[in-house]
């Protein structure tokens, strides 16, 4: 059961003419439904091997990352292949690719010594990054316009409880990594999903606010701590559109599984040292998604700091304040009955 920041571990391989390659495994525990790994465990792997690919240059922070998930994946060896696209005075511009090698339709008379060579080496995931300085430096401050408390113009942090109190309940059944997280919703935010709540709409309405989801997230093993590498990770673990549909707007959906198709993730801001008014391992997390059509549905995601660890600490006036979003991400999603899951994790075997 290794923790995240062990789970997104990669190596240097030999690098090519082409492309950067650094290989590693897919670590078992960050799965969906015990067969597909968690999309934005993977995002995590490919941010992490620009990171390493990025660590001599100037550029060496991830700015904003959009990957497109053209297959399902399953936990084994992975390549990844970085490539430099264009390097300018202000951020570089890379891409990454993941691939595994996958079993091929089988044919007669297939024997074990054969297996193989009926794999192929598929591509998984396709990704664009941009990176860039997201320091916190003083010099990095004066670089540009910055909105921010105490100005009422700002975006505060969206969650109601303090971690101190907050309740802690389980995540959803489907999650693996259950063990590595404790998560606390936020009741307040989940409220407002009631079908009698104001956010509801009729014929006069003008727009509306969807449905929303809020928490907060500790990583458990005190190994684990907040870096971009684990950003891409958090930014999707969010209850989607459809689970907080009541059921008289769903009647025909079962257990399900949401996979990513697309998800884009711009880091805002630099991740704040621990300290009494941040804390390492936990995070709040703010989702809210408005379009559901014929399973497409959105999810938006705002990752924010927290004051302490969840059950711990206590709440000192002015803390929400203090509070900064370090990430915020957009994704399209599917709808999928979850045997569908188990069936790929089962069948499509990588070697």
């Amino acid at each position: 059961m290794a923790p995240l920041l062990q789970a997104v571990n990669i190596r240097l391989s030999s690098p090519e003419a082409e492309y950067t390659s650094y290989t590693g495994e897919i670590d078992p525990d960050w799965l969906v439904s015990r067969s597909v790994p968690n999309g934005g465990y993977i995002l995590a792997l490919l941010v992490n091997a620009c990171i390493q690919y990025q660590s001599t240059s100037s550029h060496r922070d991830p700015i904003h990352v959009t990957a497109h998930y053209l297959t399902t994946s399953v936990p084994s060896h992975f390549e990844i292949r970085v490539r430099i696209v264009k390097t300018g005075h202000t951020f570089t511009n890379l891409t990454t690719e993941l691939y595994q090698r996958v079993w091929c339709p089988p044919l007669e008379n297939l024997t074990f010594d054969d297996a193989y060579f009926q794999t192929q080496e598929t591509l998984i995931i396709t990704a664009h990054q941009i990176f860039g300085n997201n320091s916190a430096s003083p010099q990095a401050s004066t670089r540009g316009l910055t909105l921010a408390p105490p100005s009422s113009y700002a975006r505060r942090l969206p969650l109601y409880t303090h971690p101190s109190t907050a309740v802690v309940r389980p995540g959803r059944s489907v999650w693996k990594f259950q063990s590595h997280i404790t998560i606390a919703p936020d009741p307040q935010i989940l409220a407002k999903n009631a079908h009698d709540h104001p956010n509801r709409t009729s014929a006069p309405t003008i727009g509306g606010e969807g449905l929303e989801w809020g928490a907060w997230l500790t990583f458990q093993n005190k190994s684990d701590k907040i870096t971009p590498t684990s950003l891409a990770f958090l930014a999707d673990v969010f209850k989607h559109m459809p689970g907080l549909m009541p059921p008289s707007e769903r009647p025909s959906l079962g257990r399900s599984w949401f996979p990513t198709i697309v998800l884009s993730l711009e880091f805002k801001a630099p991740i704040p040292s621990s300290s009494a008014t941040h804390a390492r391992r936990t995070v709040g997390l703010y989702s809210s998604g408005k379009f559901l059509n014929d399973g497409r549905h959105d999810g938006y995601v705002e990752v924010w700091t927290a004051p302490c660890d969840i059950g711990e600490g206590k709440e000192i006036p002015g803390w929400r304040e203090k509070q900064v979003c370090i990430a915020v991400a957009k994704q399209m999603a599917s709808i999928i009955p979850i045997e569908v899951n188990m069936k790929r994790g089962k069948n499509e075997i990588k070697l």
